[in-house]
């Protein structure tokens, strides 16, 4: 096993060499990172044969592994606690998992993808208080088979009420208890599983539900943008929260208006219209959490007021057909508006 102090783009694949390194590892951004470095003829000459790891998303996935020739990429589902894990070994683009109906015929403890409230997080129940499976390709609510012995067992140090959050009683019959995940996946026709969004990631906005995972892999499918953090923002007098995107420009690219009309019509021609990002934000620095994942809490606390904002701010601004800049000055006609 080969370990640095720190992690470095430019040093990943030169000590890979050095090394002789044949399986590598990558969390949260990781793969992100490593796109940026400036292309170079050694970039897949190695010995690596197989990437492991979980965050790798959809819009780099087939680029990175073409780009550093790497074999098979084997994403996994649940890195910290829980009651179940998947993991990809069939190479499928975006996948973190299997889960075959003979799997889950043998599966002692069984693992659901059932129906969610996504403004609350609970699960939603059927005439006889039990939990619905969703439908292929339809996101649900992961949630993990916890055994009898175990059922009473404190996950975390905390008092019982933290502990109960985290479970779901009587989920398909009386009695029964399993494991809140709190992630919502979904299903396709081969069983392959793919990571939708944390339940308190996505949001709902004019009575559809939008998945930031979604948002921002259709984002980042721009050339110009390297990564797009997409959220919810709450709007005075309106229902639901609005999305917000914190973009960061490919080579620290300057925002021109080129740039914020491109911006507009890859939003406008991918993206429904309840889930195109109304405001846009370009941080200097990336919100990432100590793991490499997107940081979205402070984003969503900040909202999008000029005056609480430092960072350069635009609006969807679907009469001039770009992003438009907010200002504390164009701030009170927006709010008009988006109340008519």
């Amino acid at each position: 096993m080969v370990l640095k102090r720190k992690f470095s783009a430019h040093q990943y694949f030169e000590d890979v060499r050095k090394h002789n390194v044949t399986v590598i590892q990558y969390i949260g951004e990781l793969c992100r990172y490593l796109l940026t470095v400036p292309e170079s003829n050694l970039d897949g000459k190695h010995k690596v044969r197989v990437a492991v790891g979980n965050g790798l998303r959809a819009d780099i996935w087939e680029t990175f592994k073409q780009r550093y020739n790497i074999p098979r990429i084997c994403e996994f589902f649940a890195a910290t606690e829980g009651t179940a894990g998947f993991i990809n070994l069939s190479n499928r683009t975006g996948s973190c998992g299997r889960y075959s109906p003979l799997l889950y015929k043998l599966d002692v403890y069984k693992k659901l993808l059932v129906k969610a409230d996504i403004d609350t997080g609970e699960v939603v129940r059927d005439k006889n208080g039990h939990c619905i499976p969703v439908k292929v390709g339809e996101p649900g609510l992961l949630l993990g088979a916890i055994p009898q012995v175990y059922k009473d067992h404190q996950f975390y140090k905390g008092g019982r009420e933290m502990n109960e959050k985290k479970l779901v009683r009587n989920v398909l019959e009386e009695g029964d208890c399993y494991f809140n995940f709190g992630d919502m996946l979904s299903m396709d026709s081969d069983y392959f599983l793919y990571f939708k969004d944390r339940i308190g990631d996505t949001f709902r906005w004019r009575g559809e539900n939008v998945a930031t995972y979604e948002v921002s892999n259709v984002l980042a499918k721009l050339d110009v943008i390297h990564d797009a953090n997409v959220y919810g923002v709450e709007i005075p007098g309106t229902e639901g929260r609005a999305g917000m995107a914190a973009i960061h420009l490919n080579n620290n690219m300057a925002i021109s208006l080129k740039i914020l009309k491109d911006i507009f019509e890859h939003a406008t021609g991918n993206l429904p219209s309840y889930a195109r990002p109304l405001f846009l934000r370009f941080p200097k620095e990336q919100a990432v959490t100590t793991t490499l994942k997107q940081q979205k809490t402070q984003l969503r606390k900040e909202g999008f007021h000029p005056q609480d904002i430092d960072d350069p701010l635009f609006y969807y601004d679907d009469q001039n057909k770009t992003y438009s800049p907010l200002t504390v000055e164009t701030y009170g006609q927006f709010l008009t508006k988006s109340r008519l």
